[in-house]
Formats: structure tokens, sequence, C-alpha cells
């Protein structure tokens, strides 16, 4: 969508919101695939729900993307705006054993930031790609270490009341990789109550994640991390791997060699490419095994 011509472009610079028109979103997302449209930086938290509303009064419709490490993006010119948080220099802080981090911020640059000041506990997550605020969306875990152990309070933009609200912890649902946040809502800030622990120790636990991760994952490829959520009791890698997929295509889309649970996108794949291996894998699983593989990875279609 296309928006830099309308006069709206006038009032969301007074609400200090850069317009950057006709921004390819496969340069935003870590599979490098998505269409082009405007994207709207939002510079000032506060100015949030005035943009929102502005949006709704203009019915430019509009979708909110963090990292892009976590989302699949149909092709083609896209039928709405992006809006963005700035990611230079997020607000990183740490009084006791609290942090308090910026949903912009890199999940593994925040780690690092609170492991040298002697908090840990979240060294699984080191090698999780993308910012805080998709860690917090889809309560990203690894090797043991969920987010949401740690989230004492979340500031947001909360859709349904068009406000920046602070909720607590305990009245956000963690559960694995689902939130009780709206599909709308923007995360802003998080406070972490993390467990006091030597720097050394946290390095060393990092180390031992990196490693682990280096040997199993297609970390220098494309890709938007695991595809499938693990069903119940097993592993959706598992079960592709034991039919034989690891390398199987559709166009440039492909299963990694190294993990089953990883599809990358080996040249210049479309959402189109991605969604019909997907779908295929989907469902040799289910023929094979009777179980129903549910999307990780997020879907935005036309």
């Amino acid at each position: 969508m296309q928006i830099s011509e309308k006069p709206v472009a006038a009032r969301l610079k007074e609400l200090v919101v850069e317009l950057r028109p006709g921004v390819s979103l496969s340069e935003k997302t870590s599979l490098g695939i998505g269409g082009t449209t405007d994207e709207l930086l939002l510079r000032r938290f506060d100015t949030i729900p005035e943009v929102i509303r502005l949006l709704a009064n203009e019915k430019i419709p509009h979708r909110f993307l963090g990292g892009g490490t976590n989302v699949l993006i149909d092709d083609g010119e896209l039928p709405w705006v992006v809006l963005h948080l700035p990611t230079s220099q997020p607000g990183m802080r740490v009084e006791g054993n609290a942090a308090y981090v910026d949903a912009a911020a890199d999940l593994g640059g925040m780690v690092t930031f609170c492991a040298k000041h002697d908090l840990g506990g979240m060294e699984g997550l080191i090698g999780v790609p993308g910012s805080v605020g998709g860690a917090l969306r889809m309560n990203a875990g690894a090797y043991g270490t969920q987010i949401g152990s740690y989230v004492r309070e979340v500031e947001l933009y909360r859709a349904a009341s068009g406000e920046i609200e602070t909720v607590r912890g305990n009245d956000i649902r963690f559960d694995y990789r689902h939130t009780s946040f709206a599909p709308e809502d923007v995360m802003l800030r998080v406070k972490l109550e993390l467990p006091s622990k030597p720097f050394k120790e946290i390095l060393a636990g990092i180390r031992v994640c990196n490693e682990k991760r280096r040997a199993s994952q297609p970390l220098n490829q494309k890709s938007a991390g695991c595809i499938f959520k693990n069903p119940a009791g097993g592993s959706a890698g598992r079960l592709i791997d034991e039919l034989g997929l690891k390398g199987h295509r559709a166009g440039d889309a492909m299963v990694s060699d190294r993990h089953a649970n990883f599809f990358i996108n080996a040249g210049s794949a479309s959402c189109a490419d991605m969604l019909r291996l997907i779908d295929d894998v989907r469902q040799r699983v289910h023929k094979s095994f009777g179980v129903d593989l549910e999307n990780e990875v997020i879907l935005w279609k036309n």
C-alpha cells in the first residue's frame, strides 16, 4: 500500500513518524521473502495511540512488524502499511535483579547485556533470532528456557483499549509458543526478574548452547526458525526427518539438510514456494503418522 502521496502523510510527520515509501519486506525478514509496502517508523511511543487512530479513521490497514524472524509474508504489493519500532540504540538498563528492556532490542543482545550484569537464566535464548518483542509475543524458548518465566511487567499498546498500558506478568498467560496477547497488541518494553549468576558461569552456558545450535541448525541460511510447533510429546523435526524429507524442495524453498523443521530460502524463494512446501510436508506427516502439524511461523497473507 502506498500512502506517501496522501494527505495523511503530513499528519504522520507531525506525530514524529518517519514514512518510508515502497519498502521491500524481503529485506526485513530472515527468510528473505515478502512483498512491498510503505513502512511507518514509530519514533515515539507516546504517539502510537494517535497514529493507530489516524490510520483507522483514514481506513488504512496496517500491521506491526518486529524483528521479522518468525514470519512468512505474501508476495507482490501488499494491501497494508507496516509499522515498525526503531531498532537503533534500544533502551536496556538493570536495577538489582530487574532488567528493563525495549521490545525493539535484539534478543541475543539483551541476554548478553544482562549477563554482563551477572544476571542469568536466559542462556538458552542467546541464539534465538529476533527482537525481545517477538520473543514476548511467542514466549520464545530453547534448551529448557522460556522468556515468559522471567516476565514481571510488559508495557504495550493495547489494541482493545486504544491506549498504552502496563500489564503484570501474572496477568499474562504464557504457553508453549503462545501467549494471551491480542494479535494487534504492540509490545513496547518489558521488565524481567532474573537470578544472580557469575558472568563466567553464564558465559559457559551460552557457549554450550551456541555449540549445540551450530551443530544442528542452518545458521548461515535464510530461515524463519522452526516452521512447525512440536506436537505433544514429540518432535516435528524428527517426524519430517523420518520421512527422508531433508533437501525436499518446492521451487527455491527447501527443507534444511541440517534440521528438518527449518525450511530455508535456497535462492529466490517466493511466499508461494514456501507455502507449497509447508502444505506438502504437513500432508505427508499426517498421512504417515496421523499427526496434524501446527505452524509456528506466522503467515501474513493478502
